[in-house]
């Protein structure tokens, strides 16, 4: 069923409604916010700025005044700001939106106090730890709450202790653990499965998740695939060599997902910006690294970049008017 915008855009495109007609027709759809949607708007990003503030108050304070504060202070000051956010999200009659805001700002206090901790008794932990237990404590809240923003902060926290986990130790399997560079791999596994399972939700279990937060697990599911591959045309050692299937069938499922199972023409044209970089990379290795040093070599590979962002617009633009939303 095709939305709202997109029939308007159809009927102004096909002349059906006047130049001087379109205002009111955009008013008349509902397209334009009301004044209320504004003000509920403005209400809920002061309710987001200021859960914030107070939240990174608590930690410029006590990083502030961390000489005058004993040891006791600073951890009862973030324990009580804690304790507080808890009680507002649990306790009392809260608005969901509120009760939201005071979890989101009871999950940075924990990692304010794990850093804490780890500053006043130096227990020698890897960074890494950090972010792990952090996402561990705060997992409970995540699922109660059913806030997707904290779901994504919770995949971040994950996203991070494996990436300093790899920066630190390297792994410790075997070969496809030991280099660094499989961070990448399980990044793209970690963010693959969470986008599979959000759609699995969405399509299955009616979950009310928003293309945006699909959108962002996509964009961590795409960009370490992409740079496998592109490390992998730089360095073509077995290691790398996964890519050379995996990437293609990640395409084709981008494709295929989201061109007919569930259209979206930004991840689609994310697709191909992904596509134009591997090509674009390759060119360049053959034309300036392999090669002789020719004086046109430059040129041929920014008129073939201009060739592939022109044909994939033009595409792009094809399937926007094909596309039924």
């Amino acid at each position: 069923m095709a939305s709202k915008r997109h029939e308007l855009v159809s009927l102004i495109d096909q002349g059906a409604i006047p130049p001087n007609q379109v205002p009111k027709a955009v008013k008349a759809a509902g397209l334009c916010p009301s004044p209320r949607a504004w003000g509920v708007f403005i209400d809920r990003l002061l309710l987001w700025l200021g859960g914030l503030a107070l939240a990174f108050a608590v930690l410029f304070f006590v990083a502030y005044n961390w000489a005058e504060l004993g040891r006791w202070p600073r951890f009862g000051l973030v324990q009580v700001a804690l304790v507080l956010a808890v009680g507002v999200a649990v306790w009392g009659n809260t608005h969901r939106w509120v009760a939201r805001a005071a979890l989101t700002a009871a999950s940075l206090l924990v990692g304010v106090l794990l850093a804490l901790l780890g500053q006043v008794y130096q227990s020698g932990a890897d960074p890494w730890q950090l972010f792990f237990v952090w996402a561990v404590l705060i997992l409970p809240w995540v699922f109660v709450s059913r806030f997707e923003l904290l779901w994504l902060a919770w995949l971040a926290l994950l996203n991070t202790a494996l990436w300093l986990y790899f920066r630190t130790w390297g792994g410790a399997l075997d070969v496809w653990f030991v280099s660094s560079d499989a961070i990448f791999w399980w990044l793209f596994v970690l963010n693959t499965a969470a986008l599979v399972v959000g759609e699995w939700g969405v399509q299955r279990r009616r979950w009310r998740v928003s293309r945006w937060t699909l959108r962002t697990l996509a964009l961590g599911s795409g960009v370490p695939i992409t740079l496998l591959m592109m490390t992998l045309i730089v360095d073509a050692t077995a290691f790398y060599m996964p890519a050379l299937g995996v990437y293609p069938l990640w395409l084709v499922a981008l494709y295929g997902g989201y061109r007919y199972g569930r259209p979206d023409l930004l991840l689609v044209a994310g697709g191909c910006v992904s596509l134009i970089c591997v090509v674009t990379l390759a060119l360049a290795r053959r034309l300036l690294w392999q090669g002789e040093w020719q004086p046109g070599s430059l040129l041929m590979l920014a008129l073939a970049v201009l060739v592939m962002g022109a044909g994939a617009v033009m595409w792009l633009k094809r399937l926007h008017t094909e596309a039924p939303s």
